[in-house]
């Protein structure tokens, strides 16, 4: 067992990232680490399984592969299910369950095909302890069997994780259609902001919601590792040595810093957002670290001196309507936040949000770089600036584009349309 082969699955565009935080983690490089289509393999000891649950921000499980077979039909894949050797994985007296995954299989049915491997795992246990077989827990399963299917081969794994690495376990507040964990924290990467580089500088979410972009990056600025309050699914497997892994708890909490060397701003229009995120960020350990305040993204000024790192995702589309109430009387403000909880579009289109909060970052906000998570493509159109990025993330199934834009002072420059009329836009 000092092999393994691991995959880590994660969201789509942030394959790359994953593989430079892979390689932090455990050293893994070469052929020993490969970037694929949704996900990272490489080759490990048990030891980089703990290190990547307790230490990955962007991985959504750790999954060991345990076998890799060609199939035609759900026999083929009952008999390469009874080749692995399960017993030497965990007890009959752990629950399990089976999670079917496929691109472009010729089954008809997912759901025989789980059936079929549920009843591979339990004959073999039956067959290797005298007739005792685990039971199947489809809700709170000790250990989950996951099958991915292609065209023509079959794939099983186990996963060392349990629930998905995003569930850090401190957000307990949230409010409408939350940020993922791991998606903020490709956001950071993506950025490329470091606190702990020769320059470092402060990061300012202007509509941190319930805190996750924030709590993040002051998780990452003091060193506190992502799955430090969770529990995870090795420590119901046979390899696991809890005495191994109490020891690097205490190693990872001894490398935790006492604060962070940038300041970590944000704000929300909500104040019950921004309740919510204290409260997170208690829970995180991190509520001395972040400095959350309530305020409309049109009219907060920089929280420092020093310019640094603007990171939002602003409500739009699919998840909430875009943001920004500057320029309503108070009674039209009060009832936008009551009914929203958040921001809420001025336009249908989200159009007039956008170009405000672009003139409002060009007057006040020179030297800053704002990165913005959003699914229009033509945004930097409506905010009337030029990006001089666009990283591709996916939102759960929403294509997203990360825009940065690098800002400097002065008003838009007026351009030409196709007819040659001034519309007023320009680049910054």
């Amino acid at each position: 067992m000092n092999q393994l082969h691991l995959f880590l699955p994660c969201a789509a565009g942030v394959e790359g990232f994953l593989a430079d935080e892979v390689h932090a983690i455990t050293g893994a490089s070469g052929q020993d680490l490969l970037v694929g289509r949704g996900g990272v393999m490489l080759r490990g000891a048990w030891r980089d399984v703990m290190l990547l649950n307790l230490h990955s921000r962007l991985a959504q499980r750790v999954l060991v592969e345990l076998a890799l077979a060609d199939y035609r039909n759900e026999n083929d894949i009952y008999r390469a299910t009874c080749e692995v050797a399960w017993e030497i994985w965990f007890d009959p007296q752990r629950t399990f369950k089976v999670e079917v995954t496929a691109q472009h299989s010729p089954l008809t049915s997912l759901n025989f095909a789980a059936l079929r491997v549920k009843d591979a795992v339990a004959d073999r246990f039956r067959t290797k302890r005298q007739g005792v077989r685990p039971s199947v827990d489809t809700h709170y399963p000790d250990v989950r069997v996951h099958l991915h299917l292609t065209t023509d081969t079959a794939t099983l794994y186990i996963d060392t994780s349990g629930q998905a690495l995003f569930k850090r376990g401190w957000r307990e507040d949230k409010g409408d259609a939350p940020l993922k964990e791991t998606l903020a924290a490709a956001m950071i990467a993506a950025t490329g902001w470091n606190p702990h580089g020769a320059h470092p500088q402060p990061l300012y979410d202007p509509c941190c919601g319930s805190g996750t972009v924030v709590i993040e990056a002051a998780q990452i600025a003091r060193r506190i590792p992502a799955g430090i309050l969770r529990r995870f699914a090795f420590e119901k497997l046979l390899p696991f040595q809890k005495h191994v892994w109490d020891a690097m708890l205490d190693e990872a909490e001894a490398q935790i810093l006492d604060d962070s060397p940038v300041p970590i701003y944000g704000s929300d229009i909500a104040h019950r957002m921004v309740d919510f995120a204290q409260r997170n960020a208690e829970r995180a350990g991190v509520a001395e670290t972040v400095q959350l305040r309530g305020g409309d993204a049109l009219q907060r000024m920089p929280p420092c001196a020093q310019p640094g790192v603007l990171l939002m995702n602003p409500p739009y589309g699919e998840r909430i309507a875009a943001a920004g109430v500057a320029g309503r009387s108070a009674h039209e403000r009060m009832d936008v936040v009551e009914r929203a909880g958040r921001e809420t579009a001025q336009t249908e289109d989200g159009v007039e949000f956008f170009s405000q909060l672009a003139s409002h970052w060009k007057k006040h906000y020179s030297g800053w770089s704002a990165w913005m998570l959003t699914p229009d493509l033509k945004l930097p159109g409506k905010m009337r600036l030029k990006e001089t990025r666009r990283t591709p993330l996916w939102n759960g199934p929403i294509e997203c584009r990360l825009f940065r834009f690098d800002l400097v002072a002065g008003a838009h420059k007026p351009r030409k349309d196709a007819q040659g009329a001034q519309d007023g836009a320009g680049a910054a």
